[in-house]
């Protein structure tokens, strides 16, 4: 199909658009509050209300793509987000924007892992899949560097409204293209939701992102945070016994005996776990202790977002000639060395100290991308929705845990060490990014241990039967 390749670009365009937001908020927050004269707590959920909502919906997601089909699905989610962008762009209150910001992330929900999934449709052949998949990386890449790029720059000199309002020309566009190039697609022969699995999955997730986002505010021992932690153990023991029993689960549990599958859900949670924590305490480093602006830190991560970039299109040639269980678990090794030498740039440093472990930083976050075509592979074909569901929550959710463990060990190193503010604040950054390291380089075993012999073919089969499940 020669439209197949068009059609990338529309699944790309909406994956930038979700990436986008995850991160364009940031630096544009206290332009949000003066305009709006926003509280604290409200400053707080306009960037939390999104992830909140996005994390919690996207095992739902992912199987609404799988039984509704993915053309529909993904531009549901599409339409939704475009919406809800133009209303958080024209809200003239917290409320209206905290709800817009909501409405953002069931619409990311939907479009996130349906986007994903549809490279499994438009290209079956492993090859050019894996081809596809470095592709789509490579424009989520960019979106991690215009991100906080983009944010800062319009809040500063342009208007904060923009940084919502720019996702209604990148959406029209993507609407128009994906009309045209998007396969009607499939359905599952199967229509059942799989309600109760679908309710306590998405209760699970909204718990533990609630708990997560607000325990440092709370306090971690608070009986909100510990209910919350409570609620979202039950909800997901319950989940467990719904799908053993249910005639058509949800997520059939025999897939987590998958090899491939479940260590490649673990490599992508330690790759989350240290990639967000040292996006977000980086930023703070830069702005801190270097004295960047908000302009300047958002565009200090540029050059390491387009080494990640351009090297995700090479990834699959990586692999075909080493194998993702080596290709993988190089990245790994290259990320978890440039964050440990990370740790060395202390006081009296300048951007140039760190600009050569970004760059290695991105060399191996480059490397990575054929994680995300082997398991994809590893389901079946009709399962692609919910597979992709499985892979963005896995990088959800451990990139908060990320973020809230690597804060807390950053705090207490802080408070226990002596002497000015910024000595005691490098303490205690540096130290996190040691754990962040070694958490990081913990992947590389799981990873030539579980995607070994995993190797996209030369040449497309004939026919491309469904992968066989490899017992753990």
């Amino acid at each position: 199909m020669r439209n197949r390749w068009l059609a990338l670009i529309a699944v790309a365009l909406g994956t930038f658009m979700t990436y986008l937001d995850n991160n364009v908020v940031n630096v544009a927050l206290p332009s949000i509050q003066r305009d709006l004269h926003l509280s604290i707590s409200g400053l707080e959920w306009i960037a939390s209300a999104y992830i909140l909502v996005f994390a919690g919906l996207l095992l739902a997601g992912g199987r609404v793509a799988d039984v509704f089909g993915m053309r529909g699905t993904f531009f549901a989610g599409l339409g939704l987000f475009t919406a809800a962008s133009i209303a958080a762009g024209l809200a003239g209150g917290q409320e209206v924007l905290i709800g817009a910001r909501a409405l953002q992330g069931v619409g990311a929900a939907l479009l996130t892992p349906t986007a994903l999934a549809l490279l499994t449709e438009l290209f079956p052949d492993p090859r050019e899949r894996g081809t596809a998949v470095g592709i789509w990386g490579a424009v989520g890449a960019l979106a991690l560097a215009i991100g906080p790029l983009t944010g800062g720059y319009l809040s500063q000199h342009v208007s904060w409204g923009w940084i919502f309002l720019i996702n209604a020309p990148i959406g029209l566009a993507t609407a128009v293209l994906g009309a045209i190039t998007l396969p009607a697609g499939r359905r599952t022969g199967n229509r059942s939701l799989d309600l109760p699995g679908l309710l306590s999955s998405s209760l699970a997730l909204f718990a533990l992102t609630y708990a997560l986002i607000e325990g440092e505010s709370r306090g971690w021992t608070s009986g909100v945070i510990l209910g919350a932690f409570a609620l979202a153990a039950a909800a997901a023991i319950a989940f467990v016994l719904i799908e053993t029993r249910t005639t058509n689960p949800m997520v059939d549990l025999a897939f987590f005996r998958t090899r491939v599958f479940t260590g490649g859900l673990a490599t992508m949670g330690l790759w989350a776990f240290g990639v967000f924590g040292i996006y977000f305490f980086t930023a703070i480093f830069l702005q801190n202790v270097l004295g960047f602006s908000p302009t300047e830190a958002g565009s200090a991560f540029v050059p390491m977002a387009l080494v990640m970039a351009v090297v995700a299109t090479i990834a699959p040639r990586v692999e075909s000639r080493f194998g993702a269980g080596r290709t993988v678990a190089a990245g790994m090794a290259l990320m978890a060395v440039a964050v440990g030498m990370l740790a060395t740039v202390g006081e009296g440093s300048r951007y140039t100290d760190l600009l050569p472990w970004f760059l290695l930083f991105g060399l191996g976050g480059g490397l990575l991308l054929p994680l995300t075509n082997v398991v994809l592979g590893a389901l079946p074909v009709a399962r692609a929705g919910i597979a992709s569901g499985m892979l963005n929550v896995s990088r959800e959710v451990f990139g908060l845990l990320g973020i809230t463990i690597l804060g807390a060990i950053l705090a207490n190193r802080q408070n226990a060490a002596t002497g000015p503010v910024l000595h005691r604040f490098l303490a205690g950054y540096q130290f996190s990014l040691v754990v962040a390291a070694a958490l990081v380089a913990a992947g590389v075993p799981i990873a030539l241990v579980a995607l070994r012999r995993v190797r996209t073919p030369e040449r497309p089969a004939a026919a491309q039967p469904e992968p066989e499940l490899q017992p753990v």
